[in-house]
């Protein structure tokens, strides 16, 4: 059966000191849950970009890895963007352009009914930046089947890390996706103590989670998923860039955890995922076949 997953929030190009590539959390992991899942998955995105070249532009990127963008709208203002810079370990830092198009989503019944279908809706707290999109998101997200999974992928971005919108949108979700940079951010605010394992069983007992993933860049991740825990060691890989490696870890993520796969296996096969996606530069990328979801 063919399962509908969500990307909703931010659409950006990330541009980097050689020119700009397609981007934003949710539009990453919309396109590599797309490619992924092949026809086990049909994949929308909820956004806003502007009546621009760039507009017109992001578009035909997401539809490129087949991403459905009907409930993507477009408005006068201008298309996001952010200026990247990268070090020399390949390590990403953002800074956000203001007011853009995703910045001024506005609810219709096109939104109403694509929630109502969704098996899975992925989210983070950038797209909460502004009150208008905010309102939106968190009516998608609370329209969508009580059965479906709703993805936090917490991806805190200074100055648009407020405390309120981390710990409001953590009582939305039903699965929490998180790094290891901001696993202390939130076990703080939560005032939870301990080791990494400890931390993610408190956050999913406290919000009642279905699964909790805390990624760790090179030294691999850690799955908590009904209360079973997997901790994989990471992958060498040669880095281009470590923009949207989160973000296919957690389309893997979804994927699996549809599917029904068992923790191991999910977090084991997200993890090459995200591998491949730090050797390809930019955050949207292709997975050769031996990486594709198998039900």
């Amino acid at each position: 059966m063919t399962q509908l997953i969500v990307g909703l929030g931010e659409i950006l190009w990330d541009v980097f000191p050689d020119g700009p590539r397609f981007g934003g959390a949710p539009a990453n992991a919309a396109c590599s849950t797309a490619e992924l899942g092949g026809d086990a998955a049909r994949v929308a995105m909820v956004s806003g970009v502007g009546e621009d070249p760039l507009g017109s532009e992001a578009l035909a990127a997401l539809q490129s890895h087949g991403v459905d963008v009907r409930a993507v709208q477009r408005n006068r203002w201008s298309t996001g963007r952010v200026d990247v810079e990268v070090d020399a370990a390949g390590l990403a830092s953002y800074r956000f352009a203001e007011d853009s198009a995703w910045d001024h989503l506005t609810w219709n019944d096109e939104l109403a009914e694509l929630a109502a279908q969704a098996s899975a809706v992925c989210f983070g707290t950038l797209g909460q930046r502004r009150p208008e999109s905010r309102a939106v998101l968190r009516q998608f997200v609370a329209a969508v089947s009580p059965s479906a999974l709703r993805v936090l992928d917490v991806n805190l971005r200074p100055p648009y890390d407020d405390d309120l919108v981390i710990l409001e949108s953590l009582e939305l979700c039903n699965v929490l996706k998180l790094n290891d940079d901001e696993l202390p951010r939130v076990a703080r605010l939560c005032g939870c103590q301990g080791d990494a394992a400890e931390v993610v069983g408190k956050l999913a007992d406290r919000f009642q989670l279905k699964a909790v993933a805390l990624t760790r860049s090179s030294q691999g991740a850690m799955l908590l998923v009904d209360g079973q825990l997997s901790d994989r060691e990471g992958q060498a890989v040669a880095v281009a860039d470590t923009v949207g490696a989160g973000d296919a870890y957690t389309a893997a993520m979804m994927l699996g955890l549809l599917a029904g796969h068992d923790v191991d296996g999910i977090n084991a096969w997200a993890i090459q995922v995200a591998s491949h996606a730090c050797s390809v530069a930019g955050g949207t990328m292709q997975f050769p076949a031996s990486l594709h979801f198998r039900p």
